[in-house]
């Protein structure tokens, strides 16, 4: 490079903009994060409690190889920066009438389950199905998730080179109907069309291409020791080494526009100059006007509307007893109609799937004393006129921990309403998001498309997160960051001087400007 390196701005320190100012900054450029909160990680988040910090947002880590490939892109390796165990149980199924169901790490021990639990002839069911998953995963993973911009004509093209795919996609139908045509257990097809929710779908209104999530799921999931925040702050250390400047509780005001193009952004420390900014936040933010008029017309309506589910998440500390748990599990309800029919109507269910994770629990570890727990209920999103009720909060809560005990699981001591986070402080944490964790709907063949990709229509102005293709979820994200950091790079013509070496040499530690923020809390 001649001159001095283009200083790109990030808007967001979630996962996304995390992993782009790694990219970025190893690329050379001038890399300033500015982060609302008062630690990275954006939905990342922990809650404290009287067992240390409880992960309060995503805990399954699956994709391995995304961020094995972050960090050996930017000169280092994820193993000398965080610890990943996989886990033998990828997860715990429990039914309201008895039936339990461990899916494997072990594919064998997998079908050994299923025919334990349902018989051989839905084991046979359950290995097609595998074996369909693992086709529609390898088939599309490059026309789609590996691309920064996606394109019908290509995904036609794949289609076209092997049209043995067309009936595996099963493109006439959601996935809760293909799933009842490969499925005769009705327990199998309610198990995987929860897959729909990883995304913030409905299984009814989703496209059957989704079963291919599956797959992404059986190559094996993994936790982070120490929590997954641990994750975020080992790519902020990274980053950090390489250049990047985070700034957190910095709150960006407005993108200021020259010539059609960003110029500046203002906080409320002042005005700071730019040559790029990239966004990593729900992109309705910027529709809906809250960085700017100027900024208006980076993302259309269809690129945000409809809105994903949103989530009610219990997290707390407590001893568990009545229930075998494992360290991820589910507590399926009675019919899933009716729960998915109640949030589409944009109503808390009254029977709804509960997930659990007790992370203490990873390994196999069995805990002595108070452990920590996440529980997460599907919810629908909040309007823009929506308020927090106090009677909504308590509703949920009991209603929650009724649902556990007739299962047999029981916490003591119990927890309290206040560890209930709802859509309405999910909306305030993420602004224009409506609460809405998985940005714009998966609903409808379509909506792989429609979603926005990492160039915005506004030259310079980048996008990045859960809410730009390829997706929500945390190895989407990152994925994502990919694409974004490489479209930047290409059109500021960047190139690194050098591949720098790891300066680390065992467990990140967290940089001086995280050490001087507050810890992680749900209250930010």
């Amino acid at each position: 490079m001649t001159g001095r390196p283009p200083h790109i701005a990030i808007i967001g320190a979630g996962i996304g903009g995390l992993a782009s100012a790694l990219r970025l900054a190893h690329a050379g450029a001038r890399v300033t994060v500015f982060e609302r909160h008062a630690h990275p990680g954006g939905k990342m988040r922990t809650t404290p409690s009287r067992a240390g910090p409880v992960d309060a947002g995503p805990t399954v880590l699956t994709m391995k190889h995304v961020f094995e490939k972050l960090f050996d892109d930017t000169g280092s390796a994820l193993s000398n920066h965080v610890t990943l165990k996989q886990e033998d149980i990828l997860a715990r199924h429990f039914w309201p009438d008895g039936t339990t169901l461990d899916l494997m790490a072990n594919p064998t021990a997998s079908i050994e389950n299923v025919s334990a639990a349902f018989g051989p002839k839905i084991a046979d069911e359950f290995s097609a199905f595998s074996k369909r998953a693992a086709m529609l995963f390898d088939a599309f993973d490059a026309p789609m998730m590996q691309t920064a911009a996606p394109s019908l004509h290509a995904l036609s093209a794949t289609v076209l080179r092997n049209p043995r795919l067309i009936p595996k996609m099963d493109p006439l139908r959601t996935l809760s109907r293909s799933l009842s045509a490969q499925f005769s257990e009705p327990k199998l097809a309610q198990l995987f069309g929860r897959y729909a929710t990883y995304v913030g779908g409905i299984p009814d209104a989703s496209p059957a291409l989704l079963s291919l999530i599956w797959h992404a799921e059986s190559q094996g999931v993994w936790h982070v020791e120490g929590g997954m925040h641990k994750l975020a702050q080992a790519i902020a250390a990274r980053a950090t080494d390489l250049g990047a400047r985070f700034h957190y509780n910095a709150h960006v005001h407005r993108i200021e526009m020259q010539n059609g193009k960003p110029s500046a952004i203002e906080t409320e420390t002042g005005r700071i100059p730019i040559d790029a900014v990239l966004f990593n936040g729900d992109p309705r933010a910027l529709y809906t006007g809250l960085l700017g008029n100027k900024s208006r017309t980076a993302v259309t309506s269809d690129a945000t509307e409809r809105r994903s589910l949103s989530a009610y998440v219990h997290s707390f500390a407590a001893i568990a007893e009545g229930a075998d748990l494992a360290g991820h599990n589910v507590f399926f309800c009675t019919n899933p109609n009716d729960e998915f029919s109640a949030l589409a109507k944009g109503q808390m269910p009254r029977d709804a799937t509960l997930y659990i994770c007790a992370q203490d629990r990873f390994g196999g570890a069995t805990p002595d004393g108070p452990e920590r727990f996440e529980i997460i209920m599907n919810a629908p999103p909040a309007p823009d006129s929506s308020t927090l009720s106090p009677e909504d909060q308590e509703r949920c809560h009991s209603a929650t921990l009724q649902r556990l005990a007739r299962f047999g699981l029981h916490f003591t001591p119990r927890p309290q309403a206040g560890s209930l986070t709802m859509p309405e402080h999910f909306a305030a944490m993420f602004p224009a998001s409506n609460g809405s964790l998985y940005g714009r709907s998966p609903h409808g063949m379509m909506a792989a498309f429609q979603r926005p990709t990492v160039r915005s229509k506004i030259p310079g102005l980048y996008l990045v997160g859960g809410g730009v293709h390829p997706g929500a979820g945390t190895p989407m994200a990152t994925l994502c960051a990919a694409h974004a950091a490489e479209a930047i790079t290409q059109d500021l013509s960047l190139t690194s001087t050098s591949q720098q070496a790891d300066t680390h040499g065992g467990t990140s530690t967290v940089s001086q400007t995280m050490a001087n923020a507050p810890s992680p809390s749900s209250a930010s």
